[in-house]
């Protein structure tokens, strides 16, 4: 079985590739400006859950409106998939993040002037939906443009790192700012982040690029992309292993405000310091794909069955202390497994079908939502919220269920990846 990566690299040799990485000025900037805007991200993640909760007091509502700001990646998300794949991914991004600060603005002064209602979080929440649609993976498939296809499981492994970073800085500092000056200032400050991206954007150099070739614009282009992924397993199984756990394991957005207020009775500060503390965790996970992370369905199976265990036990523990503990398990699990998937599927695609197959993983992901969020919520208001955070358990584990059957239809040496596959590889391992 050829290596996968990180299998039996010296810690020099980890340390080698991260910095042929950080070498490229264009990642550097790239890095800079999505670490400063997603600090903004993350207090806006805090912050609207917890205006909705306030506006409507009820867990059900709370679903429904994360579900809002889902349902588009999930009807759209191929469709955002295809415009990734036939767009220049720079001047898109432009647009994606100029329209992303203008809703974030928009909700920011409606909060703070006391004029917001319910609905129009609502129809914020679903604008942002649609742009995310397009803009995850356009996001996605720009990193192998910053890097090259030798570098992308790197690559991809230090922005997991940088993107839990900042998710430990974001929510702590919006569970203070929510409590001392209210949610619509994490709704300015989040606004204002996105002119870190637009700078970055606009001082890249052009010639240091490896724009993958747009895609010709053909009728059935969409159906391609799905035939494609239907016809490697090595695709479909991440995806289909995503969309259960993604449906019901990652809704912290929704369960975590209510745990908070109902079993733990605190307030938005002990919603902030768990968000931290589950965001800690995930730091450590990044940093556990940067240095022995591994692509393919074996690693992907172990990663779903870790991250089942860290959820149930943060289910069970009875106290505020003892969540506290629990969390960062849960955060280093949940971006082991996220990132696994990730470098699965842009190592196993094709360089022309990557957006639509990366707009799959956002519509597995965020496009799953719309169902697993009222589900949760649903569940936390009859169950209670320990309950709700335990289907994230049970998904997880159905999951590893998922993985275990395919493994037996994978060559041995397609479970798991080698570090580089070869550019116009299509692994005969992903075939039904």
């Amino acid at each position: 079985m050829p290596p996968g990566p990180g299998d039996g690299q010296e810690p020099t040799v980890v340390r080698g590739r991260v910095r042929a990485v950080l070498a490229e000025p264009n990642f550097r900037l790239y890095l800079a400006g999505q670490g400063l805007s997603l600090v903004g991200t993350w207090m806006q993640a805090v912050a609207q859950p917890w205006l909705v909760l306030q506006l409507s007091h009820s867990g059900t509502v709370l679903g429904l409106s994360t579900a809002a700001l889902f349902l588009p990646v999930l009807l759209l998300g191929p469709y955002g998939g295809l415009v990734a794949d036939r767009a220049h991914k720079r001047r898109l991004l432009f647009l994606t993040q100029a329209a992303f600060l203008l809703l974030a603005l928009g909700l920011g002064v409606l909060t703070v002037t006391g004029a917001v209602r319910l609905w129009q979080v609502f129809v914020i929440a679903l604008l942002m939906g649609v742009v995310n649609a397009v803009d995850t993976p356009t996001r996605q498939t720009f990193v192998p443009e910053l890097v090259g296809r030798a570098l992308i499981r790197d690559a991809v492994s230090v922005n997991s790192v940088m993107v839990s970073a900042t998710r430990a800085i974001g929510p702590g500092v919006a569970g203070v700012v929510i409590a001392v000056a209210g949610a619509g200032v994490c709704f300015l400050v989040n606004a204002a982040s996105f002119v870190a991206v637009l700078a970055s954007l606009a001082l890249m150099r052009a010639g240091r690029l490896r724009p993958t070739p747009p895609v010709a614009r053909e009728p059935g282009q969409v159906r391609e992309g799905l035939r494609y992924v239907r016809g490697q397993m090595g695709l479909w199984a991440p995806l289909l292993m995503l969309a259960v756990v993604g449906t019901l394991a990652y809704e912290f957005q929704v369960v975590l405000p209510l745990l908070a207020v109902d079993d733990l009775h605190g307030d938005s500060r002990t919603y902030g310091y768990m968000t931290s503390a589950m965001a800690l965790g995930a730091v450590a996970g990044g940093l556990a794909v940067t240095l022995r992370g591994r692509a393919g369905v074996l690693p992907l199976t172990c990663a779903a069955a870790g991250f089942g265990l860290a959820i149930l036990a943060a289910s069970l523990v009875p106290t505020l202390t003892a969540e506290l503990v629990a969390l960062p398990f849960v955060g280093a699990a949940g971006t082991f497994f996220l990132a696994t998937v990730s470098t699965t599927l842009q190592m196993t695609s094709q360089p022309r079908f990557r957006g639509r197959v990366m707009a799959l993983w956002s519509v597995m992901f965020m496009g799953s939502t719309p169902v697993g969020g009222p589900v949760v919520g649903a569940v936390a208001d009859v169950l209670g919220a320990r309950v709700a955070l335990g289907l994230g358990a049970l998904a997880c584990a159905l999951a590893t269920v998922v993985g275990l059957l395919v493994l037996p239809r994978l060559p041995p040496d397609r479970r798991v990846l080698p570090h580089i596959v070869p550019e116009e590889d299509e692994p005969g391992a992903g075939r039904r």
